[in-house]
């Protein structure tokens, strides 16, 4: 015992405790709102009550522990480890378009079934993946960046989780790993002359992708986000019975176990913030953003304190994925943007989203306890 609380404390004493409260109190109020809702009765538990809190409690548990551990690894070994990682990750989001189920209101494929009613969703795994493999591969070619021959691959390098995730049908996980490619590539020092003519190509094939490869569904959510029809008896249900969750709470809410709460559906998940303005209110919602906030400011942070540029890039990697996640969520319950299908970081339901994002948070402490200001102090 005395030993554990050694450990403990010389942990706390190095690490971004700041960070990790932050963390924790944003899955506390998951957990909390998941069993709120268990108990009016909008989650379905599978005859067990409040597992979905329960599983959200766990994976959370476990990604804090596993985070803790993971930090103290450097995140040098972590990136020279790519050859082992990476291509298990692809391979388990490969296996999806054999074995893959759906979950919830979600219609992709992109879940493997588990024992015990659990399932995995390869591809959130695959983001924290994607940012430590990338962020190597900027660093190799760091000095050569704006060759032609490493724009190409570094292209290509993200190319292919954007295209499995597409090809799964969660386009909305797409656009988060091209994200996390742009905001990576441009820290890196990317010519404007790449990301200007890429931003001409997106531009001329617009037409092309609006006709050929978005689907109706998706053509008329952006169409009614741009006319400000919500159409609340069609496709702007879940969106317009959003938007009556948060306003219906006013300053304070209704709070979480004491009052009535409107049905939204996907309201454990995508519209969980829907959820947490009915029963907060507005100052829940401004504790939401200013957490989210507090989390990537940290990161951002660790960024600036990374002893070398593969840390600095892995910093910015998460960073992008949790701030473009919280960005689109948030949005798509506000009706600002549509939905998409896009999960609220450490709010939403899923096990998997859960444990991987505090994978993240564990590189990022890792950059954290090997930055120049922790070795000087050792």
């Amino acid at each position: 015992m005395k030993k554990l609380l050694h450990f403990t404390a010389d942990y706390l004493r190095h690490t971004d405790i700041v960070l990790i409260v932050f963390c924790l109190a944003a899955s506390g109020i998951s957990v909390a709102a998941l069993a709120a809702m268990a108990r009016s009765g909008y989650v379905d538990t599978s005859g067990l009550p409040y597992k979905t809190a329960l599983v959200q409690l766990a994976a959370s548990g476990a990604g804090v522990c596993v985070a803790m551990l993971l930090s103290k690894l450097d995140y040098h070994t972590m990136a020279k480890l790519w050859k082992i990682h990476a291509p298990l990750c692809v391979a388990l989001v490969v296996l999806t378009f054999f074995i893959g189920i759906t979950v919830g209101e979600a219609d992709d494929k992109a879940w493997i079934s588990l024992p015990l009613g659990l399932s995995f969703q390869p591809a959130e795994v695959l983001k924290i993946s994607f940012v430590i493999t990338f962020a190597f591969h900027l660093s190799v070619v760091k000095e050569e960046i704006n060759s032609l021959r490493n724009v190409l691959l570094l292209g290509a390098h993200a190319a292919l989780p954007v295209l499995l995730v597409h090809l799964q049908g969660d386009d909305g996980t797409a656009m988060v790993f091209a994200f996390i490619f742009l905001s990576m590539i441009f820290v890196a020092g990317l010519s404007w002359r790449y990301l200007l003519g890429a931003a001409a190509a997106l531009a001329a094939a617009a037409p092309l992708v609006w006709i050929y490869v978005m689907n109706e569904d998706q053509r008329q959510r952006i169409e009614m986000i741009v006319t400000g029809n919500l159409d609340p008896s069609g496709i702007g249900y879940q969106q317009w019975h959003g938007l009556l969750s948060i306003g219906s709470g006013q300053l304070l809410g209704t709070g979480l176990f004491g009052g009535e709460h409107r049905y939204v559906p996907a309201m454990r998940n995508d519209f969980i913030f829907a959820f947490l303005g009915e029963a907060m209110g507005f100052v829940g919602c401004l504790i939401v953003i200013l957490l989210l906030l507090g989390i990537c400011s940290r990161i951002l942070w660790t960024s600036h304190l990374a002893q070398d540029d593969l840390g600095r890039y892995i910093c910015i990697g998460i960073f992008a994925m949790i701030a473009f996640q919280s960005i689109l969520n948030i949005g798509m319950c506000l009706s600002m943007l549509p939905v998409i299908g896009v999960t609220l970081p450490f709010f939403s339901a899923g096990g998997t989203s859960a444990a991987a994002l505090y994978l993240g948070i564990g590189v990022v402490l890792s950059v954290y306890m090997h930055s120049r200001r922790h070795l000087f102090m050792d």
